[in-house]
């Protein structure tokens, strides 16, 4: 389908099927191509398709970019539905520098983007967004448990206030960082991943894993991960952290705004999310009843968060939340 798709729709005559980072493609002697489905999120892919051109442009050279179709237009129908090519470079992205290094200079590069998006922009705004999403997912919950009578949202009702109680501590806790006036300039917005997981290390950047944001938005989701293994991750940690400061420090704004969203059950969320879209409950009852199970470790480790990272709260006043 997909080397039809780009002969007759992008005059490509791709030669052999690849696999890329777990996505199927096909490639010629410079280029991968891949498809991705529009949907709903043109402004979406477009605000992104910026940011990738840019990246691009600034030596990421593994960086999927969209192509327009022969007629010029970033989106074709087909089968009844809108998609998108993306171009990757087929060539290799070379030697990797230490990962905290790696990721603080793609936040040097993105913060010189000199175009906020308005669209993928959550710069600014985690408080009022982590009150929408709590407020949205307490009623969705609520409602999709009186019209789903079965194991796992009756467990999502048993661990419904749980879920409440961190969020409001990790809301409060950022209202109260607002008003924090020790910052710089590595504050500022920049490029960043919806949800970063070592994507720098990937053969390819996905463009449709972009954002803008603060830079310890990539930060905390990779910490996040680390904090959930099973394996002692606090030294990794501490390596990582250390890495990136190395290049760009953090200042007292941006090591609380880190502490916040690792307090904001966003792990939590994003598997009740796939729970709404699935009807395979035993899966996704599985998948929270062991997030569920493991927060109490996460919680103890992410009480030894700044004493780990070489931080004294006393002296710096960073306030920490005590029932952890």
């Amino acid at each position: 389908m997909l080397r039809d798709f780009l002969a007759a729709y992008y005059g490509i005559q791709p030669q052999e099927k690849t696999v890329w980072d777990g996505r199927e493609g096909f490639k010629d002697a410079n280029y991968v191509y891949f498809t991705i489905s529009a949907k709903q999120k043109k402004v979406i892919h477009m605000e992104q398709a910026a940011l990738a051109y840019y990246l691009q442009e600034n030596n990421y050279r593994h960086m999927s970019i969209p192509i327009p179709n022969s007629e010029g237009e970033w989106y074709t129908r087909y089968n009844d539905s809108y998609h998108m090519v993306l171009r990757v470079n087929n060539a290799s992205s070379g030697n990797h520098p230490a990962h905290g290094e790696q990721l603080a200079a793609f936040h040097r590069t993105g913060s010189l983007y000199q175009y906020e998006p308005q669209t993928i922009s959550s710069y600014g705004q985690w408080k009022t967004l982590w009150i929408e999403k709590l407020t949205a997912f307490e009623e969705a919950i609520e409602s999709e448990a009186n019209n789903h009578s079965n194991a796992y949202y009756s467990m999502l009702m048993d661990c419904l206030p749980y879920i409440i109680g961190l969020s409001e501590n990790a809301i409060q806790y950022m209202q109260e960082s607002e008003t924090e006036q020790r910052f710089h300039d590595t504050d500022q917005g920049t490029i960043v991943f919806s949800r970063y997981h070592s994507q720098l290390n990937k053969p390819v950047l996905w463009m449709n894993d972009l954002a803008f944001d603060h830079p310890t938005r990539d930060l905390a989701e990779y910490i996040r991960l680390k904090l959930r293994e099973n394996d002692d991750p606090m030294n990794n940690i501490r390596v990582f952290l250390d890495d990136y400061q190395r290049v760009r420090p953090l200042s007292i704004f941006g090591w609380r705004l880190l502490y916040a969203r690792l307090l904001y059950p966003i792990h939590i969320f994003d598997a009740i999310e796939r729970g709404f879209s699935t009807d395979d409950y035993d899966s996704v009852h599985s998948e929270l009843s062991a997030i569920i199970q493991q927060q109490p470790l996460y919680e103890q480790r992410l009480a030894l968060f700044f004493e780990n990272a070489g931080i004294n709260c006393d002296e710096l006043q960073i306030p920490v939340l005590h029932w952890l």
